[in-house]
């Protein structure tokens, strides 16, 4: 009984070697492509939940107060809602004590890829 060898040819080789690669090469921008796209949700999220935040401790302000309050200064001072002035800026604008202040919350710097 003799031995067979098989040789294979250089494309078949070169294929071979080019499969996984692509493979792996596939997949890691799938999961790259995955991280960017939490990012952004979280970033997203980040602002929502601090905008929520200011207008619902405005909305508490006014009804144990009896008015809105003046100031972000105001609603960190008094109601300890913590602001992160390094990530975010904040639009607070009050047109009287009676009516509800606009907010906004924009991200500070945010990275653009």
């Amino acid at each position: 009984m003799g031995v067979q060898v098989f040789k294979r040819n250089a494309v078949a080789t070169l294929l071979l070697t080019l499969i996984p690669l692509a493979i792996t090469i596939i997949i890691v921008v799938f999961v790259m492509i995955g991280l960017r796209q939490t990012e952004e949700s979280n970033r997203a999220e980040g602002i929502r939940l601090l905008e929520e935040a200011l207008r619902r401790t405005v909305i508490h302000s006014y009804a144990v107060d009896g008015f809105f309050p003046e100031s972000l200064e105001y609603i960190e001072n008094h109601f300890g809602v913590y602001i992160d002035h390094t990530r975010f800026v904040v639009h607070y604008e009050v047109f009287a004590s009676n009516i509800q202040p606009t907010i906004r919350v924009f991200e500070l710097n945010p990275s653009i890829n």
